[in-house]
């Protein structure tokens, strides 16, 4: 009889344990018998992944803060290790998150445990010098985008390109006219989406400038509201919290992204996942990112790209706006799209540009040919063991 096959996954982040999830549901449509246990959040946990830890509640953003949680990542890291001398996997797979995973492919390597890691670390944006530790320690990268295939294959690195798993998943189920009504939200002239990030430093430093550009937006424009595209990671008494200090027409729409963003004629997003989401719809944005000082200080000297907004560094140019750090103005962004919004002939021209970006992005079913090579590989690997 066949050996069951364990696999260790570890995700780290809201976005990346929901990608991982769906990975692990394609392994099990090809091999029901395989068991996972690891590190990430609640989808992987719905998949029937045996938890260790929930690392996504503890995500944080910037390099002070991972500073402040160092002491809680090392004991986490070492209680991993523990689990894995006990009962060593036959794969592991290490999605995104590379400022703990690196370190991990180097402690998983030396017990001779194969590594694919699935989701790359943005390498060619900055920290080029994990390139020599992922040809050290990582067996086989999977990529969703063709320009990362070419990096690692001119590194020679193993690696192997699906295309995104957004295009499967970025699918809304109602439009505005169907999905506002059902929620007791008015039909009005505009909507303008709000999508402050999934983590809570996140939507303390950014939805505040949401909001402040909102204010503005609503004084000029009165027959305007907002949709809060709310994270599950986040939670709600921070929105209300912060929420309590507007007067605004502002709904909090919760797990309803997709439909809230086919449901609004523009977004203000946070640089992330939600870019990409946003894109893949066609809704016209901007893009807002800010850390703390430190934070900055150190990006500044490590991005290596002129973009931040993986829109902009997919169409290698710029196509959406981005309002970064101190040049995160409410008033600079509210002009923005305030002349965007109120002019059909802009809006008209930015839709090609971010349809050429969906069409970027490769085929469908990036996740089943994930799951496939990775099967592949655990075939092929217990083949050379015997």
């Amino acid at each position: 009889m066949e050996k069951i096959k364990n696999i260790l996954i570890v995700a780290g982040e809201a976005s990346s344990d929901l990608h991982a999830s769906h990975l692990v549901q394609a392994i099990k449509e090809i091999n029901p018998s395989t068991q996972f246990s690891g590190l990430g959040g609640k989808r992987l946990k719905e998949q029937g992944v045996n938890l260790y830890f929930d690392l996504v509640e503890l995500a944080v953003v910037g390099f002070w803060e991972v500073l402040k949680h160092l002491k809680k990542f090392k004991q986490i890291f070492a209680d991993l290790l523990v689990k894995v001398d006990l009962n060593p996997p036959d794969l592991a797979i290490l999605v995104d998150y590379p400022g703990f995973n690196l370190r991990l492919a180097k402690e998983l390597k030396k017990r001779k445990i194969p590594i694919v890691y699935y989701i790359s670390p943005q390498v060619w944006a900055w920290g080029r010098g994990r390139l020599n530790l992922i040809r050290k320690f990582v067996d086989r990268m999977i990529v969703l985008f063709e320009f990362e295939k070419e990096l690692y294959k001119k590194e020679g690195i193993p690696v192997s390109f699906v295309g995104h798993p957004l295009l499967d998943l970025v699918k809304p189920t109602l439009n505005k006219e169907e999905l506002l009504p059902k929620l007791n939200i008015p039909v009005t002239k505009y909507s303008v989406a709000l999508l402050p990030g999934s983590r809570e430093k996140e939507v303390k430093n950014i939805l505040p400038i949401m909001l402040d550009t909102a204010r503005l937006m609503h004084n000029d424009i009165p027959d305007i509201k907002f949709l809060i595209l709310r994270a599950s990671t986040v939670r709600q008494d921070l929105f209300r919290q912060i929420l309590s200090r507007y007067k605004l027409p502002v709904y909090i729409l919760n797990d309803l992204t997709y439909d809230g963003l086919a449901a609004s004629d523009f977004a203000i997003v946070a640089s992330g996942t939600a870019t990409l989401e946003t894109a893949l719809l066609g809704i016209p944005m901007v893009i807002i990112y800010k850390v703390s000082f430190s934070t900055w200080l150190y990006l500044r000297m490590a991005i290596k790209v002129p973009y931040i907004g993986m829109v902009n560094i997919i169409a290698n140019r710029y196509i959406v706006p981005e309002f970064v750090q101190y040049n995160a103005k409410p008033r600079k962004i509210y002009s923005y799209i305030k002349d965007t919004l109120t002019d059909p002939g802009k809006l008209d021209r930015i839709k090609p540009l971010l349809h050429d970006v969906k069409l970027r992005l490769g085929q469908t079913q990036a996740t089943k040919k994930a799951a496939r090579i990775i099967v592949e590989l655990l075939e092929n690997y217990a083949h050379k063991s015997r």
